[in-house]
């Protein structure tokens, strides 16, 4: 017996189009990249992307991340005043110039951490959330396990140079795609030019801002053993690509590589959204239950990213299981939807009862029993 049953559900195709061919994804010199879709978490280009290396400042994604969900708790509130010690108006490096026993709001140090890429701002909001930066550095690696960042080690909040302080260009899209998803409102700070304190303008050192109108975001980092490093997000029409480039020879090359990634994918690919989560797909046949038939669909938005002018291709079916039997859980797993494109599987998402089903009466189990004894 098969294991799962299968059925075939249609998808709206667009008139079909000759498919562009889409050439190989250009090789940068980086000591590692990774190019990837946001929503479909397809990765169209990559080179050591799992190798563990220094992330410099790019570290602070992960620590502006965990103010993020700080404040989203209710922990901390961006008017909520923090006292600067002297550790962290000693810190070396890129600066938003806090001033030493001064308080300074969560607001401003966020946009010195991300704007200004300031070490200071870094400590100063690790110490005020958990007492110490190593303290606050555990709360990172908390975060960091959460998410999947299987290879990554923070051991500091700025990303200075310590043995144990790594990640890969897989993990730090990671945490930058669950800063975008989960935290829109406090993302934008990342596309903003400049800020003032202290009465010192400074720039975003993120120079795509200025070269790339669809660029929005994300982080520059850089120390003498990272190389010049650049996480870059863009979103044109309904596709936002995520790239992550570590370990280039110079501000321009950082630059150049992360838009040469960029416009590699937004000109070969495009994603759709096939599915909304919560809408019927199709009915499962459950024994024993009130109803004869439950909804099931997806949990979460199914998209696919594919070469350009081959959304016509598609085929989406379901694979079900054989025997479904009441009662069940809204939300329980009863099978899954698979999308192909000539034959070769681009997308897969567990199917989900929509609804929850109770056991049927007494007749209604009785007759399902004999129906089931019959086949």
């Amino acid at each position: 017996m098969k294991p799962y049953l299968i059925t075939f559900f249609a998808l709206l195709f667009s008139a079909t189009l000759r498919a562009a061919p889409v050439p190989a994804a250009p090789d940068i010199p980086a000591r590692g990249y990774l190019l990837m879709d946001m929503h479909s978490g397809r990765v169209l280009a990559e080179k050591n992307a799992d190798k563990r290396m220094e992330p410099a400042s790019l570290t602070k994604i992960m620590t502006a991340h965990v103010v993020f969900e700080e404040l989203a708790h209710g922990n901390l509130k961006l008017d909520e005043l923090v006292h600067v010690s002297e550790k962290a108006w000693k810190q070396e490096g890129s600066r938003m110039f806090i001033e030493v026993n001064s308080k300074v709001s969560v607001g401003d140090l966020l946009k010195g951490l991300i704007i200004q890429s300031g070490n200071d701002a870094a400590v100063a909001l690790a110490e005020h959330i958990a007492g110490s930066e190593a303290a606050f550095a555990n709360l990172m690696n908390e975060h960091a396990a959460r998410l999947g960042m299987t290879h990554t080690h923070f051991a500091n909040a700025t990303g200075l140079p310590d043995p144990q302080h790594y990640t890969t260009p897989r993990d730090i899209a990671k945490v930058t795609i669950a800063t975008i998803r989960d935290y829109p409102e406090y993302y934008k700070i990342y596309g903003e030019k400049e800020f003032t304190y202290n009465k010192i303008r400074q720039h975003n050192r993120n120079n795509l801002l200025w070269h790339d109108p669809s660029v929005d975001g994300v982080k520059t980092g850089h120390t003498k053993s990272a190389g010049y490093c650049l996480v870059a997000s863009a979103k044109r029409g309904d596709m936002r690509l995520i790239s992550v480039v570590m370990g280039t020879k110079s501000m321009k090359a950082r630059i150049s590589t992360s838009q040469t990634l960029l416009n590699y994918g937004f000109r070969f690919y495009e994603t759709h959204r096939l599915y909304r989560a919560g809408q019927a797909l199709t009915q499962a046949r459950v024994w024993k239950g009130r109803q004869e038939t439950v909804p099931i669909g997806l949990a979460r938005d199914l998209y696919v990213t594919i070469p350009r002018r081959q959304y016509a291709r598609l085929k989406a079916r379901s694979e079900l299981k054989p025997h479904i039997e009441a009662p069940l859980a809204k939300g329980a797993v009863l099978g899954a939807v698979i999308v192909s494109l000539d034959g070769k599987e681009v997308a897969r998402a567990p199917m989900i009862a929509l609804a929850p089903m109770p056991e049927g009466g007494l007749w209604r189990r009785a007759v399902d029993a004999v129906k089931l004894w019959m086949q």
